[in-house]
């Protein structure tokens, strides 16, 4: 791993690779483990419930999110009860960035189990978005008798890109991208994307949480993990196993939302055919057996900052039937 240490022109704040700055909503934990060879730590944040209801939700982010990004989830499922556990996976947030590591959605739903039954928790509901329905779905089917209910929100992995014409880029190539962002370019991207065009005041902490990263003393090393991340997402599909998925799954899209993996580099003709989640919702929700399919026609690829209310009664509702 090498490249330039030139930053480029970015004003705001700059946070340690294990965003070191950035506060959590709640106190924030560690789980210690040694995975491929080395001592890792795995950061979460452990909520207790208001009046508790004796189940557990354990919360899945993104790939540019992280588990503080669930707040607003955090809270509704805790005044509904629940005990509420939200890592972020290795290679994010305040978890350990490796040097090196293979990544895969095996592994870190395996490191996602271990942190489990550290707490004592041997059964929860995974409600998981984006990059982290991919980690939800593979936890599910590695560990069907730990899983309640699993909530798909906006997952990404509704389609397969490298069968679709995405083209490949090597790690090196994605590591080079990676170390062109900025807090401009994360603002535009989630814009268009995870906010269907609109766009708040609160949605900027978020843009600068990541950037923080980027402008960072451990810029270099948490963009060679973001390239190693972005390897797994574009090489290992989850959607063939969508059916052999056995419990109730809850699959929340918003039409709007038009993530697809390489976009960026696939010839206009593939481009124009992916990433249409109007489309990629009913097509996920024929493959899964216990599927609730919900869709809301103005929202992006994350209801749960866009229309907060909205997503926690259309989840909550769920979760009590």
């Amino acid at each position: 791993m090498s490249a330039s240490s030139t930053v480029r022109a970015d004003e705001g704040p700059a946070y340690g690779q294990e965003l070191e700055g950035f506060e959590y909503p709640w106190p924030v934990q560690h789980y210690e483990f040694v995975s491929q060879g080395a001592r890792r730590r795995m950061a979460y944040m452990d909520v207790k419930p208001w009046t508790p209801n004796a189940r557990v939700a354990v919360l899945l982010h993104g790939k540019n999110y992280v588990a503080a990004t669930w707040q607003t989830t955090i809270t509704a499922l805790s005044e509904a009860g629940y005990r509420v556990i939200a890592p972020d996976q290795i290679g994010f947030g305040k978890s350990t960035k490796p040097t090196h590591y293979q990544y895969t959605f095996q592994q870190l739903a395996g490191n996602t189990h271990g942190l489990l039954g550290s707490l004592g928790i041997d059964r929860a509901t995974i409600v998981a978005h984006s990059t982290g329905g991919m980690i939800g779905v593979r936890y599910a089917l590695m560990y069907p008798d730990s899983v309640d209910r699993l909530a798909l929100v906006d997952p990404i992995g509704l389609e397969d890109w490298k069968a679709k014409g995405v083209p490949w880029q090597s790690v090196d190539a994605m590591f080079q991208k990676e170390l062109q962002t900025t807090a401009d370019g994360i603002r535009e991207y989630e814009r268009t994307t995870y906010y269907a065009g609109t766009w708040q005041p609160a949605y900027e902490r978020w843009v600068q949480m990541l950037a923080g990263l980027y402008r960072g003393p451990g810029r270099e090393l948490y963009a060679w993990n973001a390239a190693l991340t972005s390897d797994m997402i574009y090489t290992q599909p989850v959607l063939y196993e969508f059916g052999d998925l056995r419990m109730p799954v809850l699959l929340v899209v918003g039409d709007k939302d038009t993530t697809a993996f390489g976009k960026d580099v696939a010839p206009p003709e593939v481009r124009a055919k992916i990433g249409n989640y109007a489309t990629l919702g009913k097509e996920a929700a024929r493959r899964i057996p216990h599927v609730h399919l919900v869709e809301f026609a103005d929202l992006g690829h994350s209801p749960q900052i866009q229309a907060p209310e909205v997503f926690h009664k259309v989840l909550l509702d769920w979760l009590r039937t």
